[in-house]
């Protein structure tokens, strides 16, 4: 019989490459997920259970149903912009009403809760490429709502809680190579997929924020991971923690970074140019995010299949013509 894994947030982007990864890999995927912002059609491996973190009823009634020992956490709010305008709300999705879940994860006997984090939670670098031990000082009540539950879990794990590890994610990025789900976010805020609309004619031309950052072209510098790559390591988090592996933090990115102009040069190579317009920079955004993925390589056998970032952005590219 397959192990069942639970996935909160299971209907979204990446929850829905993670649920196919899983079963690839042998494991039965149980998604929890009140379809916010995640689609059902998306849920096509194991079950769906329609419900938020805080039906504790529905949560810990899950657990005990599909006999579930790992949770793989991606529930909750991601627009940075949204979280300095309306910070109760990230501090309430991304925080509070998961205190009592994860009590409730605990007396249902789950073994090991792996969470996805983010690389805002290091706030303006002043190392790059960024390893783990970077201070920690986010610049937006979205990286401190996520730090904020970092904290918790180690706090809630010292005190007899539940084994956890956070991964810190660079920029998630592509879409499954058979083309059956990708990124789909409204509104979409995120980069390739803006440069997908825009090739595609389905938007003006694509706002680049910035060309005057010192870096070699003015644009700036983001580390792209395929969220296949992304989701892979999430069976690796689980699998060490119910192995004996101590909790921790881990960046997950390719360890290089690609600037905007790269990410069009990449379109026009491929075929597909992107009309684009230069715009000031947006106040807070830095001029450079490349993870150090070293940690995650040794400690998790971390192996991204996926870097070449026109890989990247041909297979979000190819999802979003035929979708």
């Amino acid at each position: 019989m397959k192990k069942s894994v639970l996935v909160v947030g299971g209907a979204g982007y990446i929850g829905s490459h993670v649920c196919k990864t899983l079963d690839a890999a042998g494991y039965y995927p149980v998604v929890l997920d009140n379809l916010c912002t995640g689609h059902r059609h998306f849920v096509r491996w194991g079950e769906f259970v329609h419900a938020s973190v805080s039906d504790i009823d529905i949560v810990e009634n899950t657990v005990s149903k599909y006999g579930i020992e790992a949770v793989i956490d991606l529930a909750g709010s991601i627009e940075v912009a949204e979280s300095v305008t309306n910070p109760l709300k990230y501090y309430e999705n991304n925080f509070a009403c998961k205190i009592a879940y994860l009590q409730a994860l605990k007396n249902s006997g789950i073994k090991a809760f792996v969470f996805s984090s983010t690389a805002a939670v290091y706030g303006e670098p002043e190392i790059v490429p960024i390893p783990e031990t970077h201070r920690r000082t986010p610049k937006n009540p979205y990286g401190w709502s996520k730090l904020f539950f970092e904290q918790l879990l180690a706090d809630f794990c010292n005190a007899g809680g539940i084994p956890w590890m956070a991964l810190r994610y660079f920029n998630a990025a592509g879409a499954s190579f058979d083309g059956d789900i990708g990124e789909n976010h409204e509104p979409e805020s995120h980069l390739i997929p803006r440069a997908c609309f825009a090739a595609l004619g389905k938007t003006n031309a694509l706002d680049v924020y910035g060309n005057d950052y010192p870096t070699p072209d003015g644009t700036a510098i983001r580390d792209y991971i395929h969220v296949l790559d992304l989701a892979a390591a999430h069976i690796l988090a689980f699998e060490a923690l119910l192995n004996g592996k101590e909790p921790s933090a881990y960046n997950l990115g390719n360890g290089v970074g690609n600037s905007i102009q790269d990410i069009i040069a990449s379109f026009s190579k491929l075929g597909h140019p992107v009309p684009h317009s230069f715009k000031p920079r947006r106040a807070g955004d830095p001029a450079r995010l490349v993870a150090d993925n070293s940690k995650a390589v040794s400690e998790l056998g971390f192996k991204p299949k996926y870097g070449d970032i026109d890989s990247i952005i041909q297979s979000a590219y190819n999802w979003h013509a035929q979708n």
